[in-house]
Parts: structure tokens; C-alpha cells; sequence
């Protein structure tokens, strides 16, 4: 299960993450209130949609007076946001995140995921954060670094020195990198997450790391341990009929063609979808 990104920066803040000073809004008069009480001379209005690519797609956008706010909170709630991982469809837009502006300095790229097949999770970091951070992973992987994590012990501080040293991070950005890391180990564990990602994670020109964005992934299998976190679900960013069979716990995945595929395993499933791709063009 998938959350929005306010969501997952209030989680952060729980773990001691840095995250920009930031309220989210439903309407546009609610998102002038909402600058209004952070202050400042400029403000970002996010989209809260469940997808990447925000910021190409045009879902994350600054706002330099009240006045601005008000427009682009008005133009993006209610409308449908496209980008390279919505389908041509897009994503409803209901709510925006008002933020202050940060001075950036440089983007970086850092997550925890689950790496089956070491079995355990791992961290993935890069000096190469930001928007184009999937063209970095297919077109030069070695400026990517990634440590897998002993279960019995956790991530250690070694970990986080080779982690911050890959990242060329001065003394003190070490010591909040070695903070960073060690709250979403945390977070990661307690609340049974699939993937945890900071893109980007920015070095501000006061020399401060802050999580810019924040993505979070739930294990859905774990969901009945965590009522508060399932009740975050927004079946809105859902297909409807995926929605559907979620209410009679189904696990269904929306395809664009006309043949559908009923099976009883992950492994089967892709396996007969394989062998009809070679026939046929869409599923």
C-alpha cells in the first residue's frame, strides 16, 4: 500500500527525519491559509498523487506570492496528473502540500528497500539524486551504492560511514546522514515497510541534509498490525476495479488489453502472461 507524500513526512518527522516545513490542503482558499501560517517569501505546491515524475509532469510547482498559490493550488485540484508512471489516464488530484522553499545546494538519492534475494534490506544511495535518477540507475549504475543490512544487528555506523563517504559528505553531514539512516532502519522495521525513499535527500547551501520528498511503501500483509497506518489508504490513486477486488480480498491487477488471466500463484500468472504476450500484443 501506497501513501502520499504529507503522510510519509509526518512519519518522518516521528523518526527524527528532516523534512521542509510543510501542511497539506484541500482546496485552494485552504492552501493560502496554509502559506499564510508557515511565512516565508516563496512556497512549493505539490501535487499528492501517488506516482513519480511530478515535477516533469508539472505536479510540483513554486509559488512566489499568495496570489500564485491560490492559481496553481486552484488549476491542479480536481484535475488529472499525468506522468511516465501514471499511464495515460493520470491520477486524480484531491489534496496538495504547501512546503517552504529550500535553498539547494546539491540533490542526492537515498532509500531502503526490501532486496529479496539477499534476504534482507538494503540501503541504495547515489550522488545523483533527483528527477532523473532512474536514467542514472539504467545508464551509469556504478555511481549507485547500495549495503545490505544484518538482521541481528541492524545498520551500523560503519555502514553509514562507507554510505556517507560514497556520498562525499563533509564531518557534519556524516553525522546527519549516520541520524538519517539510523531513523529509517527504524521506521523501516516498526512499521513493516516494503520501501522507504528520499529523492531527493538535498544538502541545503547552509550545508544541512533535508528530505525534500518522501515515498513510502507498506507491506499490505502486514496492514492488520498497523490500523492506524491502513487507515491512510486512498482508494481514489487505485484502479477502481483493483479497488473492487480489494474488497473481497482479491488480489487483481488492472491490464489494458481484453483477456483477462485467473491463476493461483505470482509465478504461474507471469508465466501464462508471457506465453500469451508471444501471440498477442496487449493483455
Amino acid at each position: 500500500m501506497n501513501i502520499h507524500e504529507y503522510q510519509a513526512k509526518q512519519l518522518f518527522t516521528e523518526y527524527g527525519i528532516p523534512v521542509p516545513a510543510g501542511q497539506p490542503a484541500w482546496n485552494a482558499e485552504g492552501a493560502k491559509q496554509q502559506a499564510q501560517t508557515l511565512g516565508g517569501e516563496a512556497w512549493m505546491v505539490k501535487a499528492q498523487v501517488h506516482a513519480g515524475g511530478r515535477g516533469k509532469a508539472g505536479g510540483v510547482q513554486r509559488a512566489q506570492t499568495l496570489e500564485q498559490v491560490v492559481d496553481i493550488t486552484h488549476h491542479l485540484i480536481g484535475s488529472q496528473l499525468i506522468t511516465h508512471q501514471t499511464g495515460a489516464r493520470g491520477q486524480p488530484i484531491h489534496c496538495v502540500l504547501i512546503e517552504n522553499t529550500t535553498a539547494i545546494k546539491s540533490e542526492l538519492y537515498l532509500s531502503l528497500v526490501v532486496d529479496r534475494a539477499a534476504e534482507r534490506i538494503a540501503v541504495i544511495a547515489s550522488r545523483a539524486g533527483g528527477m532523473d535518477i532512474e536514467q542514472v540507475a539504467a545508464k551509469t549504475p556504478e555511481k549507485i551504492v547500495s549495503r545490505t543490512i544484518d538482521p541481528l544487528v541492524g545498520i551500523a555506523a560503519y555502514q553509514c560511514g562507507e554510505i556517507a563517504f560514497a556520498l562525499d559528505l563533509d564531518a557534519n553531514q556524516r553525522k546527519q546522514l549516520t541520524t538519517i539512516l539510523f531513523g529509517l532502519y527504524r521506521l523501516f522495521v516498526d512499521k513493516d515497510l516494503s520501501l522507504v525513499e528520499i529523492n531527493p535527500l538535498i544538502i541545503t547551501d547552509q550545508g544541512h541534509l533535508l528530505a525534500l520528498d518522501a515515498k513510502i511503501n507498506l507491506d499490505d500483509n502486514a496492514l492488520y498490525r498497523h490500523k492506524d497506518l491502513a487507515a491512510l489508504y486512498d482508494p481514489t490513486q487505485e484502479d477502481e476495479k483493483e479497488y473492487k477486488a480489494r474488497e473481497f480480498d482479491l488480489n487483481y491487477v488492472a491490464l489494458d488489453g481484453d483477456i483477462a488471466c485467473m491463476v493461483n500463484g505470482a509465478g504461474l500468472a507471469m508465466a501464462t502472461m508471457d506465453v500469451i504476450k508471444m501471440q498477442v500484443k496487449t493483455m
